[in-house]
């Protein structure tokens, strides 16, 4: 097995970055993923003392499918953040910055409008990953599933709508699902397979309309008898992984 594409999601919801390489550590994901989200203001997220919260929370294509329209890019060596509308409107900060963070949140709330709940805030957390698990994760998705999902639903369903940041090619299509509990090597890294990945209405979106034109759920239930694709995995041991390198299922 190898990988074949590899991702981060700086932005809760926004933009997929595609990566080369990655370097991650003992317990954490890969860096700069979900480092930054946009907590709705009736969440009652505490910077302070944050803490998981599921991501109805924040502002996530799972609730704001118009989101998937923005376009974002972060440039972790300056803390830059760009994001851009369909309309050509456009906030360019420093999200490491209050100030920065403030700009974003008013942007990002004009956007959302009537989707935007209370008064909103741009959050970025040093060590906190806004992800959809309770601790931190790396998420692979078989390419072989996805194509023998593709196929006995008769349509594309694009990668995007998923948001992994692995996907990876030569195991048999849902194999996966028997690696729960097992470790793999992934590059330089040993990741354990926590837990399937169990699918929400995010991936009723399309990337690239940002309209809600596929059931995703619906079908995986009907074809499959479960709604999951991919696999959730913890890092047990740190290294570099990069595009093209191996996955092994180690022995037990």
């Amino acid at each position: 097995m190898r990988i074949e594409y590899l991702y981060r999601y700086p932005v809760k919801g926004l933009t997929a970055e595609a990566l080369e390489v990655a370097e991650v550590q003992p317990g954490g994901c890969i860096p700069w993923d979900r480092a930054f989200a946009l907590a709705q203001g009736d969440a009652g997220f505490d910077p302070e003392q944050p803490r998981w919260m599921p991501k109805a929370n924040f502002m996530c294509q799972m609730k704001n499918a118009r989101i998937a329209a923005l376009f974002s890019f972060f440039e972790q060596r300056t803390g830059m953040l760009a994001i851009r509308a369909p309309d050509g409107s456009a906030v360019v900060e420093n999200a490491l910055t209050e100030a920065g963070r403030e700009r974003i949140t008013q942007f990002l709330t004009e956007y959302l409008g009537e989707e935007a709940r209370g008064g909103p805030r741009f959050h970025h957390i040093p060590d906190h990953s806004f992800c959809d698990q309770r601790g931190k994760v790396v998420s692979l998705i078989n390419i072989a599933s996805l194509r023998d999902y593709e196929a006995k639903v008769g349509a594309r369903r694009h990668r995007r709508r998923f948001r992994a940041n692995v996907w990876f090619s030569g195991a048999a299509a849902w194999s996966e699902r028997d690696w729960v509990g097992q470790q793999l090597q992934v590059g330089g890294a040993v990741l354990r397979v926590t837990r399937p990945i169990t699918r929400c209405a995010a991936t009723e979106v399309n990337p690239e309309t940002a309209q809600r034109d596929a059931e995703p759920m619906a079908e995986l239930r009907a074809l499959y008898g479960h709604i999951e694709l991919g696999v959730h995995a913890e890092v047990v041991e740190g290294g570099r992984f990069a595009v093209g390198d191996a996955i092994e299922v180690l022995p037990d």
